[in-house]
């Protein structure tokens, strides 16, 4: 038994402690830029109450970034308690390793596939390029996006760096036929399938396919819950999640 502990011991990269919402500790962000994350990232979590959290450690120390990120997350205990509401963005410049771990409750929100989208597109080309501070940033801004209800944009992005031009022999054909479709059972898919196949997330306020419905005349962005019984300081001394967890939900990658 002391031996695998001693084994499992130095496979384990250090924690590090919670001192704000971007903690770089292998020093790749430069300062204005992480001034600039730190009040965007609070401004963001003042108004809809998810916390992102940006961190970098040099090296794992052996250890697989997936179960690293989620002690990590489980440590700082990210997002609200009831609403498991965080999101960890570790970047890992010794390994070149960097994921996006998702808590419980926002996995049908920020998908596997939008943070795939948000690394193999944000991440992977600026960190090759040696811009961890742009690839960073620009990653922060997809996943705001993407939870505050418009990830429509980033999915698109998606498609066409992965997809062929559209052939322009069929585009007429295919427009008359959507403008139909969305005129003959647009109202109804709206009104049926949404509540129907999607998953209800508030009062009248349902996802599915990746876009979020507000039903009853109300507001159809995003809108989160203020919460209590937690802290979120300034990026200084005191700030802390809330008690949340994160079950392995988002993905990793390398360059």
């Amino acid at each position: 038994m002391a031996v695998l502990l001693v084994g499992f011991k130095a496979f384990a990269a250090e924690l590090p402690a919670l001192t704000g919402r971007v903690v770089d500790n292998a020093g790749i962000i430069d300062a204005g830029t992480k001034a600039a994350l730190t009040q965007k990232l609070a401004d963001f979590e003042t108004k809809g109450s998810d916390q992102i959290v940006v961190a970098t450690i040099p090296s794992l120390d052996g250890e697989e970034i997936e179960p690293y990120a989620n002690r990590l997350f489980r440590f700082w205990k990210l997002g609200q308690a009831k609403e498991n509401n965080g999101v960890l963005l570790l970047v890992v410049p010794n390994d070149h390793k960097m994921r996006i771990e998702v808590g419980y409750g926002l996995e049908g929100t920020l998908t596997d596939l939008h943070t795939k989208l948000i690394i193999e597109n944000d991440m992977v080309p600026a960190f090759r390029a040696g811009d961890f501070s742009g690839g960073i940033s620009k990653a922060v801004d997809d996943m705001v996006m993407v939870l505050e209800g418009n990830p429509e944009e980033l999915v698109a992005r998606g498609e066409r760096n992965q997809q062929p031009p559209v052939n322009t022999d069929n585009l007429f054909f295919g427009v008359f036929i959507g403008i139909w479709v969305i005129i003959l059972f647009g109202s109804v898919a709206v009104g049926v399938l949404w509540p129907m196949f999607g998953r209800k997330i508030g009062p009248g306020r349902y996802i599915w396919l990746g876009t979020t419905l507000q039903m009853g005349g109300g507001s159809s962005g995003y809108s989160g819950s203020s919460g209590g019984g937690w802290s979120s300081g300034g990026g200084g001394g005191g700030f802390s999640g809330g008690g949340g967890s994160s079950g392995g939900g988002g993905s990793s990658g390398s360059w």
